[in-house]
């Protein structure tokens, strides 16, 4: 998957700095669809001269060619990014805000009942459900605000 990122990057134009590469490393391996200030703060004492902006440029040009998804704001206010690209359902808590991937052969069949009914030939699709994670449901079932 990291391959994917940085040879996009290298068609867009972009140096291949240590930074982007981490960067795209981040996105690869990261389960936990980081915002860009996630991204941001996670290399900044491995790059001390790492910019926001570097973070948010590299983050957009993935974006525009289509090699990450945006999720769009989880309830924090920011912009979540995705790089598997696979057909899966994200799950996002409404209290403490974390998104994580559920894969299920569902989303397969789903997928073919669409184009079969619509006539659609379906080129992406994205599949949210939003609520209450494991630890924020024992944290409000104990009384806590937030886990």
């Amino acid at each position: 998957m990291m391959n994917r990122l940085i040879i996009g990057l290298k068609q867009a134009g972009l140096r291949l700095t240590p930074q982007r590469v981490a960067i795209c490393q981040v996105l690869a391996e990261s389960k936990d669809h980081p915002t860009a200030m996630m991204i941001y703060h996670q290399l900044l004492p491995q790059f001390p001269t790492l910019s926001l902006a570097t973070v948010y440029k590299t983050l957009h040009v993935l974006k525009s060619m289509g090699l990450v998804h945006a999720l769009g704001d989880a309830g924090d206010g920011a912009e979540h990014f995705d790089a598997d690209l696979t057909p899966h359902i994200n799950l996002v808590c409404v209290r403490c805000h974390r998104v994580v991937d559920f894969d299920e052969r569902l989303v397969h069949e789903i997928q073919h009942i669409v184009e079969q009914r619509s006539g659609y030939e379906v080129q992406g699709a994205r599949i949210v459900y939003y609520g209450l994670c494991p630890d924020c449901r024992a944290a409000q079932r104990n009384g806590k605000e937030s886990a």
